[in-house]
């Protein structure tokens, strides 16, 4: 069975991004998930500086064995400032000194969320377009607007973005 692994690229308790992630999940057919949490990989602020000194961090070696094992990803991008979240950058930043390549030509859903109408799509164009070159095979990504207005009691409530929520996750599948 292949194992995917699921996570909302923030360190927030109560992540929008990641109650997307979870969502996405459950509509994957016969595969393990692995959610995993950043707050399980906090390190240090990267600096070639400090990795010189201490070398790299055994979170950042744990968050890269935890890549190595899955047969692909879910990831949903919280935005920051029209960015990455601190947390999510940090753990990227340290696990590309360890292996370039982290994702390992597996294959990826991309998502995010807000509760504005853009639904972090600049989030999600930087991580469509910067993922590929650290081996991710983006199969699909998706934006969800509006949280608070589409999202409720665990799931999409809108019909036309959960069907092209669909789409993109049986396009993973097939990837797989």
């Amino acid at each position: 069975m292949k194992t995917i692994v699921v996570f909302g690229a923030s360190n927030s308790k109560v992540s929008i991004n990641k109650q997307l992630a979870n969502y996405v999940a459950t509509k994957l057919e016969d595969v393990l998930i692995e959610e995993i949490d950043l707050n399980d990989f906090e390190m240090p602020v990267y600096g070639v500086d400090k990795e010189g000194v201490s070398g790299i961090p055994e979170l950042a070696k744990s968050f890269n064995n935890v890549l190595s094992l899955a047969d692909g990803f879910v990831i949903s991008f919280a935005e920051h400032n029209g960015a990455y979240s601190s947390a999510f950058k940090n753990i990227f930043d340290w696990v590309s000194r360890i292996n370039p390549k982290m994702w390992d030509d597996k294959p990826m859903i991309l998502t995010a969320t807000s509760p504005g109408a853009r639904g972090g799509q600049s989030v999600l164009d930087i991580a469509s377009a910067r993922m590929p070159y650290h081996g991710a095979i983006v199969t699909g990504s998706f934006s969800l607007p509006s949280f608070g207005n589409n999202f409720m009691n665990g799931k999409i409530t809108n019909k036309e973005l959960d069907a092209e929520l669909d789409t993109i996750v049986k396009e993973f599948q097939a990837k797989l």
